[in-house]
């Protein structure tokens, strides 16, 4: 039983803000993970007594005598928001004037309660006394009475029983599995200093930012501690003492050309020296804006090696291959297919889908290929490829394995962006937020994943935070094949907003990337066309119609279900613009 210290325990809407413990807690007791400045950022709303906390009394006691922009701010908020399930912002609220608060009532927990009394009581004459904490947590949970309601005897011979079954689970559990009786201390992963080519001071200090985002981003990750290397005494080198205290250890060298930034990273395996994945990305030595640089540079590296170090955890022992199939050809077929699931036409969406589903029929086992065909089947969905019959039954097929994947793999970004995707695609807005937000636990730099919570925005009625998620998107610009699905993202939320002017640049990037779907013509057109630029409407609409024949004003916007009136009526408006711009209305 936990032990309560008066009001350092505070209850609100069904929550446990435990303050000694630095510990959230859920309505089932379960903990909630946060990093330690969102929670100190909870800590300061529920001890507030209610009133609002200006953003700058929230940046000066989250982060003391360190400058933050905003962007710190509202990532905390967002995190907080998912933790709380606030996903339409009833407990964390922004107020009229600026700042936020928290909007329910914050109770302080009682001293005690009758069930603390009762654990206090000294034990009546002739009984045997309870277990000892540890073995308690052992036992099977049954009533307090069913354990003092005995005899001595049969009291103690229960005790000895349980310790039979113990001491066999403990040697069973090997076999069962390996934290069925003990929880596993996650994996520890230490980020080394990247290393600097050029030793000079620019090259140093992009270096040093560089390991700080690689070290922030990573501790993010919900299933790893990110620990700090020890270095060796007397200037020595460091890889010793780190691999005694990290499971795996990050490491990195940065290279300054005449044109270019080049960031190369590495994962090891600390005990063996076994190289788990090496990524690199490249940024232009002259770009003006230095932060998006260096956000771009660890967003290529960190995106890459999250997604391979989740593959490393989540990975189980190796199941039988069906005959004739192999691991090997199976992850090239998903690979292959899946490259091209954000940058495609419908045709290349064919081929690909026959691709999986010939992998799959070879192995028809094979959860990580039955996922894959059910991520990209349901980006057909999105892009409107099935007739509303083939959708259907789609849909049915890809819930079913998204149940199977998750009770499987329930930590796997695949798994869980695929989730996010069926989610979406079904216009279960808020439920993708929810998942799209655990995906990005795992890793923060997944731009598919921030494409989908904008999009899920967008549909509540939340265009402001649309932008922000599609513009983060960008910062990152990971993975490059999804590129256009942000800057479509962002030129729509514009359009949405009535700023057609600034949709512009967003739609035009994002047709110049992939130029075959025909849907951003239509939302181009009709900001040529609020803009005035009348000709260049009418041809991009023309076009549009040629790339998605039988488009017409009844089926040119997307499934409206569970949308915010909001979005509904700024959808109406866009569609109008459409029409004017040339598009059908029957």
């Amino acid at each position: 039983m936990r032990d309560v210290l008066g009001d350092h325990l505070l209850r609100f809407a069904g929550f446990e803000l435990d303050l000694p413990r630095a510990e959230l807690r859920g309505a089932d007791g379960t903990p909630i993970k946060l990093r330690p400045k969102t929670f100190e950022m909870l800590r300061l709303f529920a001890t507030s007594g209610g009133r609002v906390l200006s953003k700058q009394e929230l940046m000066e006691a989250v982060w003391p005598n360190v400058h933050v922009g905003e962007d710190s701010l509202f990532q905390c908020i967002r995190e907080l928001r998912a933790a709380l399930g606030d996903e339409r912002r009833q407990l964390i609220k922004l107020a009229s004037g600026g700042g936020y608060l928290l909007a329910t009532e914050v109770e302080a927990a009682p001293e005690s309660d009758p069930a603390q009394a009762e654990a206090a009581r000294p034990d009546p004459p002739g009984e045997v006394a309870p277990l000892p904490p540890d073995e308690v947590a052992a036992a099977p949970v049954r009533p307090r009475r069913a354990w003092f309601g005995l005899s001595r005897q049969a009291t103690v011979a229960a005790v000895a029983g349980l310790c039979v079954i113990v001491m066999g689970l403990a040697v069973a559990a090997p076999v069962l599995k390996p934290d069925l009786l003990f929880r596993r201390t996650p994996p520890r992963l230490a980020v080394m200093p990247i290393a600097d080519d050029r030793n000079d001071p620019r090259g140093a200090a992009m270096a040093a930012e560089v390991t700080a985002r690689l070290t922030d981003g990573f501790a993010k990750i919900q299933n790893i501690s990110v620990v700090a290397p020890r270095l060796a005494a007397n200037g020595g080198d460091s890889s010793a003492a780190s691999a005694a205290s990290s499971d795996y250890e990050l490491r990195g060298e940065l290279e300054r050309s005449d044109k270019s930034w080049t960031l190369r990273a590495r994962i090891i395996k600390a005990a063996t020296g076994e190289v788990q994945s090496v990524v690199a990305a490249s940024v232009t030595a002259d770009e003006a804006d230095a932060q998006l640089a260096q956000s771009r540079l660890v967003a290529g590296v960190g995106h890459g090696l999250a997604r391979r170090l989740n593959e490393v955890l989540e990975s189980r022992a190796p199941r039988p291959q069906a005959a004739g199939a192999s691991a090997g050809g199976d992850k090239v077929a998903v690979e292959q297919a899946l490259a091209s699931i954000n940058q495609t036409t419908r045709e290349r969406f064919g081929a690909a889908q026959a691709m999986l589903q010939k992998a799959l029929s070879d192995d028809p086992d094979n959860l990580d290929i039955a996922v894959a065909l059910a991520s990209l089947q349901l980006r057909g969905i999105q892009m409107v490829w099935f007739s509303p019959e083939e959708a259907v039954a789609v849909e049915a097929r890809a819930n079913a394995t998204l149940e199977q994947a998750l009770r499987s793999k329930p930590n796997s970004i695949p798994v869980l962006e695929a989730t996010c995707r069926f989610l979406s695609a079904t216009n279960h807005f808020v439920e993708s937020l929810v998942t799209c937000a655990k995906a990005l636990s795992f890793d923060q730099w997944n731009g598919s994943a921030l494409y989908l919570i904008g999009l899920g925005q967008i549909y509540l009625g939340r265009f402001d935070d649309a932008l922000a998620t599609f513009q983060q998107a960008d910062r990152y610009d990971t993975p490059p094949a999804s590129r256009w699905t942000w800057l479509l993202g962002a030129g729509m939320t514009y359009a949405l907003m009535g700023r057609y002017e600034e949709a512009l640049p967003w739609l035009q990037r994002s047709i110049a990337i992939t130029p075959g779907t025909g849907r951003s013509h239509f939302l181009l057109a009709a900001a040529y066309q609020r803009t005035g630029r009348l000709e260049e409407a009418r041809a991009t609409m023309q076009e549009g119609l040629r790339l998605r024949p039988g488009t017409t004003k009844l089926n040119v916007s997307p499934p409206m279900k569970n949308a915010s009136p909001v979005c509904v009526a700024a959808w109406d408006r866009v569609v109008q613009a459409e029409v004017d711009a040339g598009l059908p209305e029957q």
